[in-house]
């Protein structure tokens, strides 16, 4: 351990700094019926200032998640449902000419809102999900050659449904590279549904509170930043990036022929930040490497090329995750 670093102390700190996350959960749960993972990962995206891509069936409360988690932070809400007829200003905005001011004003988007919820990304066409990606990555749009900084915390949640991929438009595989985590969610158990169809039936249907301001969520992100991560963890999470492009480095010959690319320098970025947003999350001031184990599917699984021999063989980015995080030595 850093002697500079006094972990006991900055423990404490952190313990008390991150008891909101607590609360955000019980207010969460009040409406969202099991989907632990997915409250988790909304939590790590917006306390680590990414995005997330979401993959699920329909009707397993995407739209219900982050509009709860918008009611708990008390920000504002957009969703935005793409469709193949959409245009960037419909989602940007655009200049409209006022007759009473004789001069164009400026009517601003869906677009200038703290949660934003693109539903169903892959059904527009590529010019307009690239305007949400540059919106994501420079946090700030341009209209009529005035440019205009969004909302902060700002978080998108992008939607992708696994059924029904005729009329769609894939996105490239250099723009997935953008957000942070990919979530993959299943259906609820049987006795969640129960409860699920219990709350549906009931006379009122359970809401959230609003127990934070977005002020909040900016203070702990920087609070974020200063949970502890040893040397070691930081070599462990360029060890299991490099393993995704050099298997071969690793052990793991046989990978060879099945990854066509592997993780980017974002992964990198984006393994060390979640992994201190979840020791926060857990109330812990230091990252350990069981930090990084938890969260390395969501945001690797999306950054690693497959062959064609992958696909014959049924191998998915899952599958070469875990064999990568069974051969690179823990910490």
């Amino acid at each position: 351990m850093n002697e500079s670093v006094n972990i006991k102390e900055l423990n404490d700190r952190i313990r008390q700094e991150s008891a909101f996350v607590d609360l955000v959960g019980i207010e969460m749960n009040k409406v969202i019926v099991g989907q632990k993972h997915l409250v988790e990962c909304l939590l790590l995206g917006l306390l680590s200032d990414g995005h997330i891509l979401l993959e699920g069936l329909p009707g397993l409360a995407k739209t219900l998640a982050i509009n709860t988690l918008a009611t708990t932070v008390d920000a504002r809400f957009s969703r935005i449902q793409f469709t193949p007829d959409l245009l960037p200003a419909d989602l940007l905005g655009t200049m409209i000419y006022s007759q009473k001011e004789e001069q164009f004003l400026v009517k601003k988007g869906p677009i200038f809102a703290n949660f934003i919820l693109a539903d169903e990304i892959n059904r527009s066409p590529a010019k307009v999900q690239s305007a949400l990606l540059e919106a994501m990555q420079e946090k700030q749009v341009t209209i009529g050659g005035q440019t205009y900084p969004l909302d902060r915390p700002f978080l998108v949640l992008a939607t992708q449904n696994p059924i029904e991929q005729e009329g769609t438009y894939p996105l490239p595989e250099a723009q997935v590279d953008r957000f942070m985590l990919k979530v993959v969610i299943d259906y609820p158990s049987k006795a969640e549904e129960q409860q699920i169809i219990r709350e549906n039936l009931g006379q009122v249907f359970p809401s959230a509170s609003a127990i934070l301001k977005p002020a909040d969520i900016m203070k702990a992100r920087e609070t974020v930043k200063d949970v502890y991560m040893d040397e070691k963890i930081e070599r462990y999470i360029l060890d299991l990036v490099f393993a995704t492009r050099y298997p071969g480095e690793y052990k793991l010959d046989r990978l060879q022929p099945m990854i066509t690319y592997g993780a980017s320098p974002r992964a990198s970025i984006n393994l060390a930040k979640a992994a201190k947003t979840y020791a926060f999350i857990k109330r812990r001031g230091y990252v350990i490497p069981e930090d990084v184990r938890a969260i390395c599917y969501d945001v690797l699984r999306h950054r690693i090329g497959l062959s064609y021999e992958a696909e014959a063989e049924n191998m998915t980015s899952v599958d070469i995750i875990t064999s990568i995080l069974n051969v690179v030595e823990v910490p």
